[in-house]
């Protein structure tokens, strides 16, 4: 059975396949960045910046009544803003076990790892791990 995750993940392929080259996925990712929504104040502590980034990035996780991790992210450059979001799409509002777990193929997919600068795309990757480290622990938690 196809989890949530892997259903955004084909929804933001699609998505991606309708754009004709590389300038335009990199406007329709800042476009994201911009939807993102704004980060309390509370949650700017450095405890929840992403080691491995080159710009900051906060990220936040809390689970929700209903049992979902729920990501909070800002950045403070707007591609990377634009790659949280994405990545917030993907994993907020699922189980802890289904984050932990996620193979991450849309990121291939739409060609990011190709098209990213290496320290943008180390910087993804740490977005990722951390994002699957919540997911661990809050999976720990029950």
């Amino acid at each position: 059975m196809a989890s949530v995750i892997d259903a955004r993940q084909e929804e933001i392929s699609e998505e991606f396949a309708m754009f004709g080259d590389w300038m335009e996925k990199y406007e329709h990712i800042i476009s994201l960045g911009k939807e993102l929504a704004p980060l309390d104040d509370a949650d700017r502590a450095d405890d929840n910046l992403i080691k491995g980034c080159q710009s900051r990035v906060w990220l936040a996780a809390k689970k929700s009544e209903q049992g979902q991790v729920v990501f909070h992210a800002d950045s403070d450059a707007i591609i990377t803003k634009g790659l949280v979001a994405l990545m917030v799409r993907v994993l907020s509002d699922a189980p802890a076990s289904d984050i932990a777990t996620a193979d991450l193929t849309f990121l291939d997919d739409i060609g990011l790892h190709s098209h990213l600068s290496p320290t943008r795309s180390n910087g993804l990757q740490a977005m990722v791990k951390q994002m699957k480290l919540y997911g661990l622990a809050l999976m720990a938690q029950g």
